[in-house]
């Protein structure tokens, strides 16, 4: 393995022999898509050797060579075409099994795409996790990985440092979800418009983020509204000031909004701050009082009714009273 400086946000695509041409297309343009719109990372395409064919026959050359990995690095793995195996074949080559429990060993994510999950069961990183793949694929996982905790009827899944999805397209979902994480689904929902799509959660989610629900149109006046209502949420939002932003007058922004979305831009703001109140009293230590006010609530209580009718009671409701 060739010896290469890890940096912040280096996002390590492993291209192995026979790869889906979408596998590996649909995520690496993804985070393309999020470099480009201003997220530090950086794609490196890597290879056991310098040349690879591709399952439908496309030859991919100039490919680098297995580097040293970093805490920093996302190693990536989209799905190889793959055929029943015999119970003692090898699936993938012992210098690729040796070079990603490296990577896991030294703080690396991974994320592997489609049949890619394979490469991380022959590594033994599934053992234990919940994961996922191609639905043909399920039971042979089940069989070969007996400790992968295989998941039927979800698109992908997060355990840890270890991420997987379901097959081909959902590959794209993979990623759009590990941008949203990282950067913030503010970023996730400009990359979705940007490729015309937009995000799926697993089948433990009840709903789609609203971030991303009500962006598959192309009203280009919309879109940007709902961009400064994502980047303001603590902001008081009048409906001149967004008809300003959408160079509409108020009531043909009124009209444009409702058309796309099926709710008002009052009705949208609120369901943003409250899905960003969600993952803030998840993910962090703040109060309910804190909470409210980086989401745009003046009134706690009245955030507490608001998210109570939404999601149940605010997690973190007993350690604020606490406090």
């Amino acid at each position: 393995m060739e010896s290469v400086t890890t940096g912040a946000g280096r996002v390590l695509v492993l291209v192995l022999p026979e790869v889906n041409l979408l596998d590996l297309g649909g995520p690496v343009q993804v985070f393309d898509a999020a470099a480009a719109l201003g997220a530090d990372l950086r794609l490196e395409f890597v290879a056991e050797a310098e040349r690879v064919r591709s399952a439908q026959g496309l030859a991919l050359a100039g490919i680098g060579r297995l580097p040293k990995v970093g805490p920093g690095d996302l190693v990536l793995v989209p799905g190889p075409r793959l055929r029943e195996p015999d119970p003692g074949q090898d699936l993938v080559s012992a210098p690729v099994v040796e070079w990603l429990r490296a990577a896991y060993s030294c703080g690396a994510r991974i994320a592997a795409v489609c049949t890619g999950a394979v490469a991380l069961g022959e590594a033994g990183l599934l053992d234990g996790r919940r994961c996922t793949t191609h639905w043909a694929l399920t039971e042979h996982m089940r069989r070969r990985y007996p400790a992968a905790r295989v998941q039927d009827g979800v698109l992908y899944v997060h355990d840890g440092p270890v991420s997987t999805s379901a097959g081909i397209s959902a590959g794209v979902d993979l990623a759009l979800s590990l941008i949203e994480r990282d950067h913030g689904p503010a970023l996730a929902a400009a990359v979705a418009r940007e490729l015309v799509v937009y995000l799926r959660r697993d089948g433990s989610h009840t709903q789609i983020s609203p971030f991303l629900r009500f962006r598959d149109h192309l009203h280009s006046g919309v879109h940007r509204v709902q961009d400064h209502i994502a980047a303001h949420l603590d902001t008081p939002h009048s409906l001149a000031e967004l008809a300003a932003v959408a160079h509409l007058s108020p009531r043909g922004l009124s009209r444009a909004f409702t058309a796309t979305t099926g709710i008002t831009p009052l009705e949208y703001q609120q369901q943003l701050r409250l899905e960003h109140a969600a993952t803030l009293l998840a993910e962090t230590d703040l109060t309910i009082e804190t909470v409210a006010a980086r989401c745009g609530f003046r009134d706690a209580r009245h955030f507490r009714r608001l998210y109570s009718a939404r999601h149940g009671k605010p997690p973190s409701a007993g350690r604020a009273a606490s406090r």
